[in-house]
């Protein structure tokens, strides 16, 4: 496999961290470890607040943007999700990512911290991610956003909530969603795709670590469409999508099958699959193929909030 992997991702292997969630509490804490500075650039205004009965936010708001807007004006806001397998990361973790949607989108992002698994299995993080969302839709105007552009989005396990909220969205009346971005999404727990199945020591994620994550998670229940979207039997209706899948991602997959369905049922579909690409690899700016990947959610973004 390594011969196949994209080069400029192939130089930074030997630096990737392990990831073994085998003792989650200990992984976090090694995650923690390794954590940078968060970095602050101008023209953007962060706050940190616990909306919806106890659930963490950080909120990201583009000042130029603001300004272009005028007075009255309101920004797309895009309602995101850390990755992790629904055990690790939180809103640091996403942090650069969130800054630079904010800034290069023109939209306010709202950075959401779930619970997490083991010790809080389905529903808490969906209840928390739904709470949020709700909340979002409920006082966008406070936060300088428009509650009629309204985006979820997330990537890994976060792309496998975002992917839930909008079928809740959908099946609850809203809240109306105009996007959804699922990033290498987590959506299926029956882990029978031909990806899931080859897989099994792929570099950051593979099928071990997914076993693990969904036996967290579900702690023993069975799956429904809003733990695993891809459950779901119906998809039609949905907010329209960006899909992205990685040639080296036990995930991919489900990506796939899961895109393919919403066109099937008439939800209009952007989907990315990405050759040399491993799970988590999107995020390591080094290489060209990331960038790109970066970019492209984010020119979908500026076209779904109508910006630019």
């Amino acid at each position: 496999m390594d011969h196949r992997i994209d080069p400029e991702l192939l130089a930074v292997l030997p630096y990737l961290p392990t990831v073994d969630i085998a003792e989650p509490a200990a992984f976090r804490a090694a995650q923690r470890a390794r954590a940078q500075p968060l970095q602050r650039p101008a023209g953007l205004l962060v706050e940190d607040r616990v909306v919806a009965g106890g659930v963490p936010v950080r909120i990201y708001t583009p000042t130029a943007a603001v300004e272009a807007a005028g007075a009255g004006g309101a920004l797309g806001v895009l309602v995101w999700f850390h990755g992790g397998g629904f055990v690790f990361g939180d809103m640091d973790s996403t942090d650069g990512s969130c800054v630079a949607t904010a800034l290069e989108v023109g939209c306010v992002v709202v950075n959401v911290e779930y619970r997490l698994a083991p010790e809080d299995p389905f529903p808490a993080g969906f209840d928390d991610a739904w709470a949020a969302l709700r909340w979002v839709a409920e006082h966008a105007a406070s936060i300088g956003a428009d509650a009629g552009r309204i985006a979820v989005g997330g990537v890994s396990a976060g792309g496998g909530l975002a992917a839930a909220l909008a079928l809740r969205a959908r099946d609850e009346g809203g809240p109306a969603l105009v996007y959804q971005v699922l990033d290498t999404a987590v959506l299926d727990d029956r882990l029978d795709t031909p990806s899931m199945r080859e897989f099994d020591a792929t570099p950051l994620w593979s099928r071990p670590q997914a076993e693990l994550s969904w036996r967290y998670y579900l702690a023993g229940a069975e799956a429904s469409a809003y733990a695993a979207p891809a459950r779901a039997e119906d998809v039609a209706g949905l907010a329209p999508a960006y899909i992205t899948a990685n040639e080296f991602d036990p995930l991919r997959d489900e990506a796939i099958e899961y895109a393919v369905r919403l066109i099937r049922a008439g939800v209009p579909v952007e989907l990315h699959h990405r050759p040399g690409t491993f799970h988590g690899s999107n995020a390591i700016p080094s290489a060209d193929v990331s960038r790109r990947a970066l970019e492209d959610i984010r020119r979908a973004l500026r076209a779904a909030f109508r910006v630019g």
